[in-house]
């Protein structure tokens, strides 16, 4: 499983882009069966993220 988390803005399109393009890029590198890898896609809201103590939002 592999799990990608960012904040939002991506629209359906482009979220079904990343994780047919992870998707191929790990099943490739990997050597694993496309149909076996699983991608998630969580979005956090930038109040309730933070890089270097400093909030994104």
């Amino acid at each position: 499983m592999i799990q990608i988390t960012q904040t939002p803005g991506l629209t359906t399109e482009q979220k079904r882009a990343v994780i047919e393009a992870v998707t191929a890029a790990y099943a490739e590198a990997a050597g694993k069966n496309p149909d076996k890898v699983w991608v998630t896609i969580t979005e956090v809201q930038g109040e309730n993220w933070g890089v270097g103590g400093t909030p994104l939002a």
